[in-house]
């Protein structure tokens, strides 16, 4: 600048392109608020929270079904007469399993409830974080218009960052848990589905499959419903231990999906989004 010429009173270039920035970034983020529905990465989310809490609830429906079937059977009464007529309840001795199935049908049933609330839950929350990131550049705004002020500059970084976290990473976290889960526990949860089938054939749950001879058609036609019972009741205490087990298999499989794995990708993007909202 040469003496006698009078700076420029108009508003710098970069800095007028970085407030045309922070306009367009917060007019983004409050459509995406509005538009949270269509946000893709959390329709994504909500679709595999909303897959494990059907297969988690078909689950919870055959061990009820199940937990129904071993009391009916524990009530199946055989005479008896050695000097003195009577009768007895063999089927009493599959109490301990029954109420073990009952215990795994109850947490199975949180699952599903927690599932469920996730499936919901994650069009608002990510609304909620695309709310801090337009709230976040209105303070950077403010504090390049009217001067930078440490508690604004600090304020705005940590919305920017975590609300990102909730609009971005939060629901990533769960569509990356949907890609992995199949490759890590697929093979799992078949095997031992298959082993419950095989088990529990006699208890079918679906009445619509009594064209195969499942539990709905021999209930009605063919076998006593005691001598059912008593089938069901011998195949059960013989493998025991392998139909609690695979069920108890199928419980650690939900909580990994649900739980463990999405809590292990949610603390990464967290320490990340924390680390940058916390620099100076």
């Amino acid at each position: 600048m040469t003496p006698g010429t009078r700076p420029s009173a108009r508003t710098p270039e970069p800095r007028r392109y970085s407030l045309l920035w922070l306009v367009l970034i917060a007019a983004l983020a409050l459509g995406a608020a509005v538009l949270h529905r269509h946000n893709p990465l959390s329709r994504g989310a909500q679709d595999y929270a909303a897959t494990v809490s059907t297969a988690s609830a078909a689950t919870y429906v055959t061990l009820r079904m199940l937990n129904a079937a071993l009391s009916t059977a524990q009530e199946v009464e055989v005479g008896a007469s050695l000097g003195v007529s009577g009768t007895m309840q063999p089927g009493k001795m599959l109490e301990p399993v029954d109420d073990t199935i009952e215990r795994i049908a109850a947490v199975v049933f949180a699952l599903m409830l927690v599932s469920g609330v996730l499936a919901v839950a994650m069009g608002p929350v990510g609304a909620v974080g695309a709310v801090m990131i337009a709230g976040a550049s209105a303070l950077w705004i403010a504090d390049r218009l009217l001067g930078p002020r440490d508690v604004v500059s600090m304020l705005s970084r940590r919305l920017g960052w975590y609300g990102g976290f909730f609009l971005l990473a939060l629901p990533g976290a769960f569509v990356l848990t949907d890609l992995l889960a199949a490759r890590f526990t697929g093979d799992v949860m078949a095997w031992h589905q298959a082993i419950i089938d095989e088990i529990t054939d006699t208890v079918e749950v679906d009445p619509g499959l009594a064209q195969d001879q499942g539990w709905w058609d021999r209930l009605t036609e063919g076998m006593s419903e005691v001598d059912r019972y008593r089938e069901l009741a011998g195949n059960i205490w013989l493998r025991a231990d392998e139909l609690i087990g695979s069920y108890l298999t199928l419980l650690s499989v939900y909580i990994f999906q649900i739980f463990v794995l999405p809590a292990l990708l949610v603390g990464a993007f967290f320490i990340v989004a924390r680390f940058f909202a916390s620099r100076d």
